[in-house]
């Protein structure tokens, strides 16, 4: 009776010590394994190169203007934050550490939610690193070429640069948590541009396929600042096939899938 009585009572604390886990911890704890594992600090010191160098080379060659030069980022960007996401999602399975991981948080759902938070906050924290830099760059252009430098920017513009790195972003999540796999992954999400650019030249109906399915294409208005009805029926469209689906399946397999 003893015995059992202590089991049951280790039961009912570790219960207890679950229960008492926030989503704030699992995030933290899956920011840390975001930044701890070498390929995604090199990723990450590549990132901010590239978001630096593209903004500088920019105004070394052109006018100080000053979201042109923020905007040039965004390439580098575009490629590179949904990899680090593809990594984050893929992580548990390359390292062979998710018996572990849902061993100390049984609900498989928070810590796939949890997982989404540090690379998104990413995009956002990347697309403000550039918008820093291109600043005192845009004004040092400006007094070097001896011409007034243009700031303005419209809100909903900035806005959506922003939203369309973080859609981005989640791609990579959706396709890392559908795969599982991170050359895959990353495979399939940089041949796609390629892909799509290759069934829009097949005629009128590659161009209507494309239109509506290349997310690369569709969150392009997001980034003019031009959006239209039209515009955000195509964008949920392909954000539905790349996002919403492959998530949705992602999250189906990891729930259901054994872990040894």
């Amino acid at each position: 009776m003893t015995d059992t009585a202590a089991r049951a009572a280790n039961v009912r604390a570790a219960s207890e010590s679950v229960r008492r886990r926030s989503f704030m911890t699992l995030v933290r704890v899956e920011t840390r394994k975001l930044f701890d594992t070498r390929s995604s600090k090199i990723l990450t010191a590549i990132l901010v190169t590239v978001g630096v160098g593209s903004v500088v080379a920019r105004g070394l060659v052109s006018g100080p203007h000053f979201f042109t030069l923020a905007g040039t980022a965004g390439i580098g960007f575009g490629t590179l934050l949904p990899v680090l996401a593809i990594l984050t999602m893929t992580g548990e399975w390359s390292h062979r550490t998710a018996l572990t991981t849902f061993t100390l948080e049984p609900r498989r759902g928070r810590v796939l939610a949890a997982k989404c938070v540090p690379p998104l906050a990413a995009a956002v924290a990347a697309c403000l690193l550039a918008m820093l830099v291109a600043a005192p760059v845009t004004a040092a252009v400006a007094a070097a070429q001896g011409v007034p430098a243009t700031w303005q920017v419209a809100p909903h513009t900035v806005l959506g640069w922003v939203a369309a790195m973080v859609i981005l972003t989640a791609e990579g999540l959706a396709m890392g948590l559908l795969l599982l796999n991170a050359p895959a992954a990353i495979v399939i999400y940089l041949s796609t541009p390629i892909l799509w650019s290759a069934i829009g030249r097949l005629g009128r109906a590659g161009e209507v396929l494309a239109g509506w399915l290349d997310l690369n294409s569709t969150t392009n208005p997001l980034t003019n600042g031009d959006f239209s009805g039209g515009d955000l029926a195509r964008l949920a469209t392909s954000a539905l096939a790349w996002i919403g689906i492959p998530m949705a399946v992602g999250v189906l397999r990891v729930s259901r899938k054994d872990i040894d």
